[in-house]
């Protein structure tokens, strides 16, 4: 069997199975079974599959039409030009959030907090991009947190970036000019209309907070007061609808300069704000 002919098949197993964008999922498996940028396939198509690759192959397009990510079945994914270890314990990284990377760098930060790390992207991405700047990256989650260390080590940033298991601010100490955070702020009646591959596969924790899928900016805006220097920024991501409450969250909590930024599509996706009592 050539690569062209498993690929072949493999789309159309996808595409039955009602699985989105078939044609890239398939592309994507099949490099990582061969071992080769996706963007190379296209010069090897001829080439034979050999038995233990076809095999493999074969495996991850099952796993796939079972709706499992693609990062789960390839052990990563790609954000802001960096390769993140991503596993069922963590949200998968999201090209949205680069839009809130976008904007923490426009402006200069010594010392970041990242609540609810995750698999780091947020927190080490900063880092990586900013080699004179330490972070804290807390989570609820020790499981997380082992994905944020190994991605620490990844990037090269381990000796910048502390871990702490937190719930929000429940172990933090200390100030920050830079709080960041993309928390779960899927409301619980929504949890049905996500996709399988997000409602099956990515953990509830790291989704929904419960009823109220504004409620951890409530608690994010206080502790920002509490641990954010004079002057310090805090911006976190929110659900495209949610830009005039957490905007009325921060705002009652006594934060300053509340802005809501879209992402490359148009939608509100990062609220920033800063702290400008003393």
């Amino acid at each position: 069997m050539t690569l062209q002919e498993a690929l072949t098949a493999a789309i159309a197993r996808l595409r039955a199975a009602g699985v989105p964008d078939p044609a890239v999922d398939a592309r994507r498996l099949l490099a990582h079974v061969v071992g080769v940028d996706a963007g190379r396939l296209i010069l090897m198509m001829h080439d034979a599959l050999d038995p233990v690759q076809a095999d493999a192959f074969d495996t991850l397009i099952t796993r796939r039409t079972a709706r499992e990510p693609v990062s789960h079945l390839t052990g990563g994914r790609d954000f802001y030009g960096r390769r993140f270890t991503v596993t069922r314990d963590v949200l998968d990284p999201r090209p949205e959030t680069e839009t809130l990377i976008s904007l923490v760098l426009d402006q200069p930060f010594a010392r970041v907090l990242d609540l609810g790390t995750g698999t780091g992207c947020i927190a080490l991405t900063l880092l990586a991009v900013r080699p004179e700047a330490r972070g804290l990256a807390v989570d609820l989650s020790e499981r997380a947190l082992d994905v944020a260390r190994e991605n620490a080590v990844r990037l090269g940033v381990e000796a910048r970036c502390e871990f702490e298991q937190s719930d929000w601010f429940d172990a933090v100490e200390g100030a920050f000019d830079l709080i960041v955070s993309n928390p779960p702020y899927i409301d619980a009646a929504e949890m049905l209309d996500l996709s399988p591959e997000v409602r099956l596969h990515e953990p509830e924790l790291a989704l929904t907070p419960g009823a109220d899928g504004t409620a951890p900016y409530t608690v994010i805006a206080a502790g920002a007061m509490t641990h954010l220097a004079p002057m310090g920024r805090v911006l976190v991501e929110i659900g495209y609808r949610q830009g005039p409450a957490v905007s009325a969250i921060f705002e009652g909590a006594g934060l300053s300069k509340v802005t809501v930024h879209q992402d490359l599509n148009g939608h509100d996706r990062v609220v920033s704000a800063i702290k400008e009592q003393v």
